[in-house]
């Protein structure tokens, strides 16, 4: 499958490790200045590099405050941990988001990997399967409040699930996103974009409406014409603090408008 006509877009991953709140809230206000379309955080509670005590910020309460610090830019989590969270409370979370954003949120969210994490904060970690089973309980549940939610929200909040596995987190991706967020090589990301088109033939779901998100990485030879080629539309660029570094994005925005035309 190829892109088709959907636009090109640029995505920055702020981790929330490392950093005083000014820098992030910097970094996110500097990402929408240089023009991207959306600007990320993460759902930790401990950073994932460097010093593993090190400070660290909360995802959904820095999500308010960037629906309040921004003006264009779409925010979002890259992504919720399903298992943090009441699925109900996170709707309701998700919809208060999306409106003082002014329809601006994106609902990411998958089953968690990071287990000191969970230990941390006395969830339980259990296995990869179970964590996903319990996905697959939570997303009818979002769906289900968000509908239910006065006021409602103030546009169908795209959902973004971020994973790879292909037997248990495509087919959900197919039946719930409108976002797909994977990783790896370009050959493993090709693999997992068909196993994504089997599984949206599967229940009658055209693949095309679900836009396909990657990170662009020069460890895994991942780059922006190389994922472009392949059927992305979506590229993100992972930063953490203290520094945030936003060097790429300038060139990045003006290859996507290009692209664009």
């Amino acid at each position: 499958m190829t892109s088709g006509s959907r636009p090109l877009r640029i995505a920055v991953h702020l981790q929330l490790q490392h950093a005083d709140y000014d820098a992030v809230r910097r970094a996110a206000s500097d990402a929408e200045k240089i023009g991207v379309d959306i600007v990320f955080n993460y759902d930790h509670f401990y950073p994932l590099s460097g010093d593993l005590e090190g400070r660290n910020f909360e995802c959904w309460t820095t999500l308010g405050a960037w629906a309040e610090s921004t003006s264009r830019v779409e925010i979002g989590a890259l992504v919720t941990c399903n298992g943090y969270r009441n699925p109900d409370l996170l709707a309701n979370m998700a919809r208060t988001v999306d409106h003082i954003s002014g329809g601006r949120l994106i609902l990411g969210i998958g089953s968690g990997w990071w287990q000191k994490d969970f230990d941390e904060y006395g969830y339980e970690f259990g296995t990869a399967g179970r964590r996903l089973d319990e996905l697959a309980l939570a997303l009818p549940r979002i769906e289900r409040r968000l509908a239910r939610l006065n006021p409602a929200p103030t546009r169908k909040i795209p959902v973004l699930i971020g994973g790879g596995g292909e037997k248990k987190t495509l087919p959900l991706v197919a039946r719930h996103a409108d976002i797909w967020h994977s990783s790896g090589d370009l050959q493993a990301l090709q693999r997992k974009m068909m196993v994504l088109d089997e599984c949206c033939a599967a229940i009658g779901r055209d693949p095309g409406e679900i836009e396909r998100s990657a990170p662009v990485s020069p460890r895994r030879g991942t780059t922006l014409a190389g994922l472009r080629d392949l059927g992305f539309t979506l590229f993100t660029w992972t930063t953490g603090g203290p520094d945030y570094d936003l060097s790429p994005l300038r060139e990045w925005v003006s290859w996507r408008d290009r692209q664009n035309g």
